[in-house]
């Protein structure tokens, strides 16, 4: 197989741009350099196109490794032919590989290899020869023999047909054929394992659906409620389907011979290739499921990475809880601690409400706090209501917002946590995390391990290995795409940087500790252990604020200094002017032709013309900023459908996504309320920390329900909801009615008749 080639059909790419990727990723480049610094060579492709073809050249070399294997065990067997060559050549994923092997792969002891020992054989090949001549009885006697434990003839045939049943269980091309049968007119059941039980798989005790149009979601609850033992899953296909696809293959004539050879066929569907296909369907439909809700999770996680910064504000950030109060932490602009304390403001033993307000008070005046930020876990409610008031009763404008709190303990309670605030303890620590991640999501969140951040669904369930891998990959693309301060970073930051581990991440700050702030970029070149790869692929992604050299606040990167140098020139300014706050380069420029005078091609010149403009800028400044608030905090009975109310996407799911609009629990948009026209997934109409505008559906305050759309404009909709509402309001006065015997169709008819009279 020609991989890159395959590579190109399969993401309708050039085969340059594919040849030319593949050796940047062999060369040890990151895929955040290649997609920054690399576009000429790539066609700019973006990232996440390079860490799929990054993940799709990893499963095609693995694909051929193992070719390569089952080729050399084959082989080291005598038993490789030209069709199995061929056959392995031709196999496009890892299970066709393994159905060629299978025949030749070692078995544990089956019934078909304890016949074999017994010199069976020969039989199951003159059954299988289906001659018309042959009396399998008379043939079967000739294999009688008491010391290999064949008593009978009945012994001998059983013997022979377990072999045959075996030997068409191992047939690679009928397996494809039963398995897309499976797949295509299969049939997903789902049963209770004890009807009386209480679950949240209530919908799935009695559930059934075509295994080709089973949603990724519905593969994932009903594996969990399987895993949970609340239910029993299966695949089923109708038997006459399967056993006609073996049948025509094997059964030739119609004699005794043939008879045996049947019952062969449908022993081995039933014992040995359903099951086996079973579980490889189930394996495959859970895989897909969980590569595509990882995806989800990484766009989602993507997205709350690059919320917009609070910036230039003092945060006082709230860590909500009940028993042991409510933490308190108040941060200046660039993240530092400036104080923290206890408040006892919500129901406890030492509630004490009107001395929480004077602490909060207090903390407001004396740091000049701006913003609140709560967390949204135990006691957010109350937390989120003693806030409002505190606000409405002081002079200052201050605003408050409720934060995912989601990671929040498992930083506190991390060794990085423990290094940051040794005198700090678990709780308060979280209080500081709390605020911060409103300062700055990023410099935040990157502190926690990825998947703990909880915007996704069934994150515990997926491929753990796979998951770290992909979310890693996000944080890494967002961290590059903003840009680190290489001043104020801290180790977890830098760690995420293109080129950048761990360990030099930690020698970053501790050379930085001892030699005081970098005045520019290679000064990185005397930190231990990071050379001039490292150097090459991290160094256009830290920024020197206030250094020796201008461009060193900018994504430009070294090697192009002398064109950005020369371009400047070429315009009129000078480095100064750059460090002022940008240039002003003309729109009208000859980009083919300055780039060929400068030696680079039009994508950099692009980018450096960007970077001039505005140098030190961050591309979340341009996004809208948080949804603040400071009035009145709502409760879930408050609502009434036909509200019109402005919210948060807090997460995205398969079905639709979950908005945060001021009430303690978050609002579902089912994916058929998102918007007006068909859309597969509801990625394609919002993402994570969008402010949105919803109109309420539905309000189930008993199970703590809310449900919203976002159809606003549809008029249809709204008439529907009204006609639902008016239902809702007669059904008390036609229950009233039925009760005393009140026959609303005979007055109807009566009325109708003295009408026509």
């Amino acid at each position: 197989m020609d991989i890159n080639k395959t590579l190109a059909q399969e993401f309708s790419l050039r085969q340059e741009q594919v040849d030319n990727t593949v050796n940047l990723i062999d060369e040890g480049a990151t895929i955040p350099f290649i997609a920054r610094y690399r576009k000429e060579v790539t066609g700019s492709l973006d990232d996440q196109i390079l860490r799929e073809l990054s993940d799709r050249l990893t499963y095609l070399r693995n694909l051929e490794k193992r070719k390569e294997e089952v080729r050399t065990a084959i082989t080291e067997q005598e038993k490789m032919t030209p069709e199995i060559e061929n056959a392995i050549s031709a196999a496009v994923t890892l299970v066709e590989v393994e159905d060629i092997y299978r025949p030749f792969k070692p078995k544990r002891r089956t019934r078909a290899s304890i016949a074999r020992e017994k010199g069976l054989e020969p039989l199951a090949v003159i059954i299988m020869a289906q001659d018309n001549s042959t009396n399998p009885e008379d043939e079967a006697a000739a294999f009688v023999n008491e010391e290999k434990e064949v008593p009978d003839a009945a012994a001998a045939i059983q013997g022979a047909m377990d072999i045959i049943a075996e030997d068409i269980s191992d047939d690679a091309e009928l397996r494809k054929k039963l398995r897309s049968a499976a797949n295509d007119k299969g049939t997903m059941v789902s049963k209770a394992a004890d009807a009386e039980a209480e679950s949240v798989y209530t919908n799935y005790y009695d559930y059934s659906e075509a295994v080709s149009s089973v949603a990724n979601h519905r593969v994932l609850a009903l594996d969990r409620g399987e895993k949970e033992g609340f239910l029993k899953v299966s695949i089923v296909l109708d038997e006459t389907v399967a056993t006609d696809i073996i049948l025509a293959k094997y059964v030739k004539a119609n004699n005794a011979c043939g008879e045996l050879v049947r019952a062969a066929a449908e022993d081995g569907y039933k014992r040995l290739i359903f099951p086996s296909i079973e579980r490889e369907i189930r394996s495959e439909m859970t895989a897909n499921a969980a590569e595509e809700s990882i995806k989800v999770f990484a766009s989602n996680l993507r997205q709350l990475l690059l919320q917009p910064p609070l910036k230039n504000s003092v945060i006082l950030g709230l860590d909500p809880g009940y028993r042991t109060g409510c933490k308190v932490a108040v941060i200046d602009a660039t993240g530092k601690v400036l104080d923290t304390n206890v408040v006892y403001c919500t129901p406890g033993p030492k509630t004490n409400i009107a001395l929480s307000k004077k602490i909060i008070k207090e903390l407001i005046e004396k740091h000049g706090v701006t913003t609140i930020s709560i967390g949204n876990g135990t006691a957010s409610r109350e937390t989120e209501q003693f806030a409002a008031e505190v606000i409405s009763e002081i002079p200052q404008k201050v605003s408050y917002i409720v934060v995912s709190e989601a990671g929040a303990s498992v930083y506190s309670a991390s060794k990085l946590a423990a290094e940051e605030f040794p005198d700090y303890d678990v709780s308060l620590r979280s209080a500081v995390s709390i605020a911060r991640r409103l300062q700055d999501p990023l410099a935040e969140l990157v502190k926690i391990e990825p998947k703990a951040i909880g915007v996704g669904q069934y994150q515990h369930d997926m491929p753990q290995a796979r998951m770290s891998d992909a979310l890693s990959g996000v944080v890494e693309d967002c961290v590059n795409s903003v840009g680190v301060d290489l001043n104020t970073a801290s180790h977890s930051l830098l760690s995420y940087v293109a080129g950048i581990n761990s360990a030099v991440a930690k020698n970053i700050v501790a050379y930085r500790e001892e030699n005081g702030r970098f005045t520019d970029r290679k000064e990185l070149m005397k930190v231990p252990k990071l050379g001039k790869k490292a150097f090459e692929q991290c160094a256009g992604f830290l920024r020197v604020r206030d250094g020796k050299n201008p461009l060193d606040n900018t994504a430009v990167h070294p090697e192009s200094y002398k064109a950005a140098e020369a371009l400047i020139s070429e315009s009129g300014f000078t480095l100064a002017d750059v460090a002022g706050g940008g240039i002003a380069v003309s729109d009208s420029l000859n980009m083919d032709g300055i780039s060929e005078k400068l030696g680079i091609g039009v994508p950099t010149l692009t980018d450096i013309i960007g970077e001039l403009k505005k140098p030190g800028r961050d591309l979340r400044d341009e996004l809208p900023p948080p949804l603040l608030r400071s009035g009145d905090v709502m409760e879930i009975k408050d609502l009434k459908p036909g509200m019109e109310l402005v919210g948060t996407v807090r997460n995205i799911i398969d079905f639709g996504a979950f908005v945060d609009i001021g009430v303690h629990e978050d609002g579902l948009v089912h994916i058929s309320q998102l918007c007006s026209r068909y859309i597969k997934h509801p990625l394609e109409a919002v993402k994570v920390g969008e402010i949105v505008k919803v109109r309420v559906l539905e309000v189930d305050v008993k199970r703590n329900r809310i449900a919203l759309t976002m159809r606003l404009d549809d008029e249809a909709e709204k008439k529907e909801q009204q006609k639902k509402e008016q239902r809702k309001q007669n059904k008390p006065r036609r229950e009233k009615r039925e009760k005393k015997g009140f026959d609303a169709s005979k007055i109807t008819n009566s009325a109708f008749k003295i009408k026509q009279k």
